[in-house]
């Protein structure tokens, strides 16, 4: 009875863990493209150099259109909506997203993105949307910093999960950003297993845990039908 009842409590709180997950974290299951580091981690493997990104954006009677610029490889995306720069006497705008180096190491943060210098040829009016995929093999993190200066100071723009593996946030101005989290934080205080993706591994375990369980009731069923009397066969009720 103990063994059913473990099944049971297992069983329930594996659905419950897949009925609280949200739609598209299943997506997460499937390798995500490699993240491309200017200082990748031990557990990286090999390396592609990060891409750089270029916009042009056009100004159609004094106002610019609304685009999105992004590096080559997808690693940063910023948009911008109709009216977003000041475009006084202009015809083109231009936005340039660069990785930086060396890797930004600011106290009291952990960055576990590269980090990247957003600049354009005219200021910004309105606010843009700035999304930063991260990587599967490092803790996800919570907030994307800005600087005007690659030493710092950093503060924080906020962030929201957008995508599996992407973090996005509102900006007002450009400069130098990175997504990461702060180093007393929970994410760098909670070990983590597999690049500290957690909620995976929770359901993993419980998954193995439901599986584990029913071994010993499959045995006990074996056992039980191997001890039980056999009816004789039909063709035995002649025999003497």
């Amino acid at each position: 009875m103990r063994r059913g009842a473990l099944f049971g409590a297992v069983t329930i709180g594996y659905l419950l863990a897949a009925w609280m997950v949200a739609p598209g974290f299943y997506d997460g299951f499937s390798p995500p493209q490699p993240y491309n580091w200017v200082c990748p981690p031990p557990q990286a493997g090999q390396n592609a150099p990060p891409s750089s990104g270029h916009l042009e954006i056009k100004v159609i009677g004094g106002v610019s259109d609304a685009n999105s610029a992004f590096t080559d490889d997808g690693q940063v995306v910023i948009g911008f909506i109709p009216g977003a720069f000041d475009a006084t006497g202009k015809t083109t705008i231009s936005v340039d997203i660069k990785p930086v180096r060396p890797c930004s190491k600011p106290a009291g943060l952990v960055f576990v993105t590269n980090t990247y210098l957003i600049t354009a040829s005219a200021p910004l009016v309105k606010k843009a949307n700035l999304v930063f995929r991260y990587s599967d093999l490092v803790p996800a993190p919570s907030h994307i910093y800005h600087a005007t200066n690659a030493d710092g100071p950093w503060a924080s723009t906020g962030g929201a999960d957008s995508a599996p593996f992407t973090l996005q946030t509102t900006i007002s101005d450009f400069g130098y950003f990175a997504a990461g989290y702060p180093s007393d934080s929970k994410q760098a205080a909670a070990v983590r297993i597999g690049g500290g993706q957690l909620l995976p591994i929770a359901v993993a375990v419980l998954i193995v845990a439901v599986l584990v369980a029913g071994i010993p009731l499959a045995i006990m069923r074996r056992r039980r039908t191997g001890t039980e009397p056999q009816e004789p066969d039909d063709g035995d009720e002649g025999t003497p």
